[in-house]
């Protein structure tokens, strides 16, 4: 409905459709121009132009001086490191891992992608730890196991081929692969099944089951039960996926904010190029 003629806003309103165009930005919609906001949000141009400038004046957005197009800001860099800084991440995490670590008696993992690896950045153990050392920084080659697999499988075939294609990849145990045609047909495996699972890729003595964390169609990590082969188990670990599936659909909730509040629909429209 259109702003236009109808009584003036509060200000927890203002505020709620400022915050509105914070959310709206995501990696298709990268900036927005004056009269872009006020068609996809039904506002005039007068209060699109106001919200964009009170937050570019905050640092939350820049303003192209050229273009005159808005994206974020360095006060968005500022706020996420001070929230990573806290805790942020891990202790959202934190949340998921603990009651699926109860309730499977496993080690659970969220990692998230850096480079050609994924890097445990929380962990809780079940069960025992899986090894003597802390897995929280721990990396995750793509070539070896279920953890780094749950997420590089579900990239974009594309992508994904561009990150693998011609690499030189590490061997870790006789049952690692480094063959960039036999990872695909795992990675393909891997979506195919929906879920990844290895024993004895990364660490000889580990078996590993993981699914993608996926966040609006993308996977942005992963998510992974962990065990040791020593001693043997009445259960096997794959028992486990539906409640790692249910984890997994939960993260994803939290770190899209749909735990506490429905997404408000917005028209996203392809940026225009300047002229």
């Amino acid at each position: 409905m259109s702003d236009t003629g109808a009584r003036p806003r509060s200000p927890l309103q203002t505020v709620d459709r400022a915050l509105e165009v914070l959310l709206s930005f995501t990696e298709r919609r990268r900036d927005w121009g004056v009269l872009e906001l006020a068609e996809a949000f039904a506002i005039d141009k007068s209060s699109a132009q106001r919200i964009l400038a009170a937050l570019a004046a905050r640092g939350f957005l820049s303003a192209d001086p050229v273009t005159r197009r808005y994206s974020l800001g360095p006060t968005m860099w500022r706020m996420a490191a001070v929230w990573e800084r806290t805790g942020g991440l891990a202790a959202l995490a934190q949340r998921v891992l603990e009651p699926l670590a109860f309730q499977t008696d496993r080690t659970a993992i969220f990692a998230v992608p850096d480079g050609l690896h994924v890097r445990c950045v929380a962990a809780v153990n079940g069960g025992g730890p899986l090894r003597s050392h802390p897995l929280v920084g721990e990396l995750y080659p793509a070539n070896a196991g279920a953890t780094s697999r749950a997420y590089f499988a579900f990239l974009d075939s594309n992508e994904r081929r561009a990150l693998i294609s011609g690499r030189v990849f590490a061997t870790f145990t006789e049952l690692t692969r480094t063959d960039e045609h036999e990872l695909e047909r795992l990675f393909v495996e891997a979506v195919a099944q929906g879920y990844a699972y290895s024993e004895g890729e990364y660490d000889y003595a580990t078996r590993a089951l993981a699914v993608p964390i996926m966040l609006r169609g993308r996977p942005v990590g992963s998510l992974s039960l962990g065990e040791s082969k020593y001693p043997a188990r009445p259960d096997d670990i794959r028992d486990h996926l539906p409640a790692l599936q249910t984890a997994a659909e939960q993260l994803s909730a939290l770190l899209d904010n749909r735990a506490n509040n429905s997404a408000v629909a917005v028209r996203q429209t392809e940026p225009t190029k300047a002229h």
